[in-house]
């Protein structure tokens, strides 16, 4: 009688290996979706922030439209800026993949 109130779960070792790898790539399932959610708002930010100061150095009298010297500015720097933060995200990106990579498995 004490048998049938025991959890058939907890005699298997394979069942409770596969419960403990599915919860496992769950976990990093979740972890990878709130890391792209991060890489994601931190883009939107710095793209924020990029428009805003290039603005401010390109745009020396604000009104409805801008000039053609405004225009070149300000395509100018954000090319650029667009261009090093890009090279600098892939970087970042690259050397956190080969850590992650290269970490021991916990």
């Amino acid at each position: 009688m004490s048998d049938f109130f025991k959890n058939p779960l907890s005699s298997s070792s394979t069942v409770k290996l596969s419960f403990s790898e599915d919860g496992a790539a769950r976990k990093q399932a979740i972890m990878d979706q709130v890391r792209n959610e991060l890489a994601q708002a931190n883009a939107q930010q710095l793209m924020n922030n990029m428009n805003e100061r290039c603005f401010k150095a390109c745009v020396t009298k604000p009104g409805d439209s801008l000039s053609g010297a405004e225009q070149v500015r300000f395509y100018s720097f954000m090319k650029y800026t667009v261009n090093v933060v890009s090279r600098t995200y892939v970087a970042r990106l690259a050397k956190e993949r080969s850590e992650s990579e290269s970490a021991p498995f916990s």
